[in-house]
């Protein structure tokens, strides 16, 4: 379940958001001077921010779990004076 929780926020919610921005331009582009189409265009720009939030997240967590195992390797090191997996 959270897996699919997961995929949802990081892939599917800014796909949706995009979408709907695509579909304001398209039928904001019926209609002169429609503020629709600046609408959709707002919509892109927050889908992207959602993206690229979800995916510093991701680099923020990855480099925490980079310094948790560099940590475990060094506790290895210091009881057996050797590095683990040598």
């Amino acid at each position: 379940m959270r897996h699919a929780l997961l995929t949802a926020t990081r892939l599917w919610l800014p796909l949706a958001i995009a979408v709907a921005g695509v579909v304001l331009i398209i039928a904001g582009h019926a209609r002169s001077s429609s503020p629709a189409a600046a609408a959709g265009v707002a919509l892109i720009v927050v889908a992207l921010t959602v993206w690229l939030l979800n995916w510093l997240y991701r680099l923020g967590v990855e480099s925490a779990d980079d310094r948790d195992r560099e940590e475990r390797a060094r506790e290895y090191f210091d009881e057996h004076g050797r590095w683990p997996g040598e």
